[in-house]
């Protein structure tokens, strides 16, 4: 299986190589316990060894062995951090890595086939589920219990019930 995002390189931080990274984690301390990285940039992908880890207002800040100026660390703006799947931390039952979730199958608790999940955002209260159909239309549903009825990530399908209103 592939590797898991956990955030993106936003941009630098201070003049000693520090990158300041958007999380995409749900506990930020969980950096702390990373020693290796992976960094995507432009279909590129490096391993990094993890020398330092600051925060600052709901950021991560760090720093990498070899990246010591501001200018090394500027060239990996915009790149998106992965770690082995070896390295994640274990979910709790009936949750689920987003990565693993995007192109699933939906499908209706009436067994008619909504689409593909596209994308899950979260708006702060709950995860926002994008479904597209084959047409590029989307729908979008809460990741609510009343909503999203059953997960099989082995079948790759996702089963829904369509609340009044919603479609």
């Amino acid at each position: 299986m592939k590797n898991l995002e956990i955030g993106q390189i936003v941009n630098t931080f201070g003049i000693k190589g520090f990158v300041k990274v958007k999380p995409w984690v749900n506990d930020v301390t969980r950096f702390d316990d990373l020693k290796t990285v992976y960094i995507k940039i432009r279909k590129e992908q490096k391993e990094l060894q993890i020398e330092e880890v600051k925060y600052h207002k709901n950021m991560v800040l760090l720093k990498f062995k070899g990246i010591n100026t501001v200018e090394q660390a500027e060239e990996l703006r915009n790149a998106y951090i992965e770690i082995d799947r070896k390295d994640a931390i274990p979910l709790e039952e009936g949750t689920y890595f987003i990565a693993d979730l995007l192109g699933t199958e939906v499908y209706s608790d009436e067994g008619e086939k909504l689409g593909m999940l596209d994308d899950i955002y979260n708006t702060g209260s709950n995860d926002i589920y994008v479904v597209k159909n084959e047409l590029g239309k989307s729908i979008l549903l809460p990741g609510i219990p009343d909503v999203i009825k059953d997960v099989n990530i082995e079948e790759k399908k996702i089963v829904v019930h369509l609340l009044k209103g919603l479609v």
